[in-house]
C-alpha cells in the first residue's frame, strides 16, 4: 500500500535501465553525501547492466540494441573546465596507455565494442537490454596523478565514472538519448583501494554509536546515480587556419593580420561570462592568445572566466597564463609610451572656429604603445582612427621649416611621454605635427 501513496509524478521518472559496479562503497561517507568508491589501478571491475523498465515502457527498444557510452571524468568542476589540457598531460607522461579499458574476456553480452584513440578516458557498446549484460572495466588513472605537486600531492582527486545509454534513430544512428548514471570513485596503484576500504572500516569501529549515525553504511555494490548526459565533445570549430584580415568597421572590436604579428587595439574587450564557444574562440584570438584556441575549443565564457590564475599558468605556462589572467580580468599592462593624437580639422573648419571665437577644442585620442616601434604607432594610429592598415604608405613628422622625416624605431624611442601630435593625411600617408 506504501507504493500507492507515492506522487504519481514519479511514475514517469522510473529509469528504463541501472547500472550496478560491483565495489564496495567507503563507510566514511556522511549520511546525505553521495557515495565513495575506491577502484584499484588497472584492476577489472564489473558494471552489470539491468533493464529496469516497467511494462510498456519504452516499447520502441524491444527486440532492438541499445549503445552505451563508458566514461571515466573527472569529479571536480575546476578540472571539468581543463579535462582537454588534463587528459593532454595524461597522455604525455603515459604514452600508448588509456585512461579506460574494457575487458573483453571477462565481459558480457557486449557487442561491437569500440575505443576511439582520441578518447583515451571512453569505450562504447551495443548491448541487449533483455539479455544478461557485464561490462568490465579497467580504469588506469591513479587519482593523484591529477593533483597539485606544491601541497605534496598526497590527497588524489575524485573521478566519475558515467554510463550514458542510446536507441537507434530512424537514420540507424544510435543518438536519441535515454539514461545516464554516474557514481563517485578514487582510483590508487594496485592494492591501495583495498587499504584506503580498511583505514576508513577502523576509522569508523573507533567512533561511537551517536557518531555512526551520521555516516551511511559501506554497501557491498555501488549503484549508479541518474545524472545529466555527458555532454559531447563539439569537433566541429576547430581553428587551425590563418586569421583573414577583416573589413575594418570599429577601432576597438576588430582585429588585423600582419605578416607574423597580430595587432590588436590597445582596449581589451572584456570577455563576457554569456559568451557562446565561437564567440570565446574569437575573443581569444582578437586578443593575440591563438595558440590556445584548439586547447580551449569547447569552453563558453564562463567556463574560462571560472579558471584560476593557478589553472592558467598550469595550462598555458607562466608567461602566456599570467597574460590570459590579465586579459580577462581586463588588467591591460601598462604602457611602454603614451602619446596623444588629434586629427587636424580642415582648414575651413578651422576658419568657422576662429570667426566664431572658438577656442582649440580639438578631442585627443590616446595611443599605447607597448612595443617601442614605428609599426606599432602604425598600427594603434590606423586602429584609432578607423584608417585601414593597407592605405598608410608611410608616416612621417614634421620638423624644422616643415621637412618630412620618415618615423623610425629610433625617432619612437626618443618620443617624451605624453607628448601630443596633430596628424593629418598626405596623399595616403601620415604626417605628425609636434603640437
Amino acid at each position: 500500500t506504501g507504493n500507492s501513496s507515492l506522487p504519481q509524478e514519479n511514475e514517469t521518472k522510473h529509469p528504463p535501465f541501472q547500472y550496478v559496479m560491483c565495489a564496495a562503497t567507503s563507510p566514511a561517507v556522511k549520511l546525505y553525501d553521495e557515495t565513495l568508491t575506491y577502484l584499484n589501478q588497472g584492476q577489472s571491475y564489473e558494471i552489470r547492466m539491468l533493464d529496469n523498465r516497467k511494462a510498456g515502457d519504452i516499447p520502441e527498444i524491444n527486440g532492438k540494441l541499445v549503445k552505451s557510452i563508458i566514461r571515466v571524468v573527472f569529479h571536480d568542476r575546476r578540472l571539468q573546465y581543463t579535462e582537454h589540457q588534463q587528459l593532454e598531460g595524461w597522455k604525455w607522461n603515459r604514452p600508448g596507455d588509456r585512461l579506460l579499458d574494457l575487458d573483453i574476456p571477462m565481459s558480457v553480452g557486449v557487442i561491437d565494442i569500440k575505443t576511439n584513440p582520441s578518447q583515451l578516458n571512453a569505450v562504447e557498446f551495443l548491448w541487449d537490454p533483455t539479455k544478461c549484460t557485464s561490462a568490465f572495466i579497467q580504469v588506469h588513472c591513479i587519482s593523484t596523478e591529477f593533483t597539485p605537486r606544491k601541497h605534496g600531492g598526497e590527497k588524489g582527486v575524485p573521478f566519475r565514472i558515467q554510463v550514458d545509454t542510446f536507441k537507434q534513430t530512424e537514420n540507424g544512428e544510435y543518438t536519441d538519448h535515454l539514461h545516464s548514471a554516474s557514481c563517485q570513485i578514487k582510483v590508487f596503484k594496485p592494492k591501495g583501494a583495498d587499504r584506503k576500504q580498511k583505514t576508513d572500516r577502523e576509522k569508523m569501529e573507533k567512533r561511537t554509536a551517536h557518531e555512526k549515525e551520521k555516516y551511511q553504511p559501506s554497501y557491498d555494490t555501488t549503484v549508479l546515480t541518474e545524472c545529466s548526459p555527458w555532454p559531447d565533445t563539439p569537433t566541429t570549430f576547430v581553428n587551425n587556419s590563418p586569421t583573414p584580415a577583416p573589413t575594418f568597421t570599429s577601432a576597438q572590436h576588430n582585429t588585423y593580420s600582419y605578416p607574423n604579428y597580430h595587432i590588436q587595439s590597445c582596449f581589451l574587450q572584456q570577455l563576457h561570462p554569456s559568451a557562446t564557444i565561437q564567440e570565446t574562440q574569437q575573443w581569444l584570438l582578437k586578443n593575440r592568445f591563438s595558440a590556445y584556441t584548439r586547447l580551449f575549443s569547447n569552453f563558453s565564457g564562463a567556463d574560462l572566466l571560472k579558471l584560476t590564475r593557478e589553472d592558467l599558468v598550469q595550462i598555458c605556462g607562466p608567461a602566456d597564463g599570467i597574460r590570459l589572467y590579465n586579459a580577462l580580468k581586463s588588467r591591460s599592462v601598462r604602457p611602454r609610451l603614451t602619446i596623444y593624437v588629434c586629427q587636424e580639422p580642415l582648414r575651413s573648419i578651422q576658419l568657422e572656429r576662429q570667426d566664431a571665437g572658438s577656442t582649440d577644442s580639438n578631442v585627443y585620442h590616446a595611443i599605447y604603445l607597448e612595443e617601442m616601434a614605428a609599426s606599432e604607432v602604425t598600427r594603434k594610429l590606423a586602429l584609432a582612427f578607423n584608417i585601414p592598415l593597407h592605405q598608410i604608405n608611410q608616416v612621417y613628422r614634421q620638423g624644422p621649416t616643415g621637412i618630412h622625416i620618415l618615423v623610425s624605431d629610433q625617432m619612437v624611442q626618443n618620443f617624451q611621454d605624453e607628448s601630443c601630435f596633430l596628424f593629418t593625411t598626405i596623399k595616403g600617408m601620415l604626417s605628425f605635427l609636434t603640437v
